[in-house]
């Protein structure tokens, strides 16, 4: 097994376990910081995270799981530090930022007619929790039992919060295509 391989010293073998595991830890990290800067922040912490603790892995679940758990736990420590840094809604800074993104989703508005990139776009607007809990079930193809191990909930309550999640995720979808259907007419 690649982890053995690692384990006993041949640690080049590690670049092909991130390569499998890169795309769907960036994208997971992305739909917490909902930057790109920050989510390969996010991802590059995580494979340094999991190659020191590499060790500790038991093998009882599938990689992709334990990996996901240390994605989910370093995004949110460092949302939790962005946080202390936030800057004031007075800045001007801020308020050209907030203006130039906005007029830019405007200008973007017509190119966003693929159902996957409202799709995306929905789940960026999500609470990150909400956001996790749909990535790691459709796009991780996570079963209810191995997101509760990632997130460290029982298989019940993240059936619920999926449930939650799905019913937010469906208003977000209304609320863009509403928007989309307006721009059109």
């Amino acid at each position: 097994m690649l982890i053995e391989k690692i384990l006993n010293g041949q640690t080049d073998q590690y670049s092909l376990l991130v390569k499998r595991h890169q795309r769907f830890v960036f994208t997971l990290a992305l739909r917490f910081a909902k930057n790109r800067e920050d989510a390969e922040e996010i991802a590059q912490d995580c494979f340094i995270k999991a190659y020191k603790a590499l060790g500790t892995f038991k093998q009882t679940s599938k990689f992709s799981t334990w990996l996901y758990t240390i994605t989910y736990t370093t995004a949110m420590t460092f949302l939790r530090k962005k946080r202390l840094d936030t800057s004031s809604i007075d800045d001007e800074d801020t308020f050209i930022q907030l203006e130039n993104h906005t007029s830019g989703f405007m200008a973007n508005g017509y190119e966003k007619k693929d159902g996957y990139k409202f799709l995306n776009e929905a789940i960026t607007q999500l609470m990150p929790d909400d956001a996790a809990i749909i990535t790691l079930f459709y796009q991780g193809e996570q079963s209810l039992e191995e997101i509760g191990a990632s997130l460290n909930m029982e298989p019940n309550t993240v059936k619920v919060k999926l449930h939650r999640a799905r019913q937010r995720l469906r208003e977000k979808l209304q609320y863009l295509l509403k928007d989309e259907v307006k721009e059109l007419l």
